[in-house]
């Protein structure tokens, strides 16, 4: 694994973190289960089925935001997936707090 390989799991990993603290209880210990190494075989059909939904998000109950979750997922076991994925989340990411920031609300 090159060192750029390394930050993007790194980067990629701080964004799950996030995510996670975001998550209600059940729904954050299902999302850090299925990013364990042996939930593998699970995290890729479960991340391919997110990003069908979230390019079917104009139908009800589904929406944009599976996307990037499925996307993430995949991510994490597909290396040249990692640089797109983290500089995409990173553009999300300055955006959030620019919008946050111009709302005068907190960044967290």
């Amino acid at each position: 694994m090159t060192s750029q390989q390394a930050n993007h799991l790194a980067e990629l990993e701080r964004h799950f973190i996030w995510l996670e603290s975001k998550l209600p209880g059940k729904v954050a210990r299902f999302f850090a289960w299925v990013r364990r190494p042996s939930s593998r075989l699970m995290r890729i059909p479960l991340g391919l089925l997110l990003i069908v939904g979230g390019i079917l998000s104009f139908l009800p109950v589904l929406g944009l935001w599976m996307l990037p979750l499925g996307l993430m997922l995949i991510a994490q076991d597909i290396p040249f997936l990692q640089g797109p994925i983290v500089r995409l989340l990173n553009w999300m990411e300055r955006k959030w707090l620019e919008r946050q920031r111009a709302r005068g609300g907190e960044a967290s």
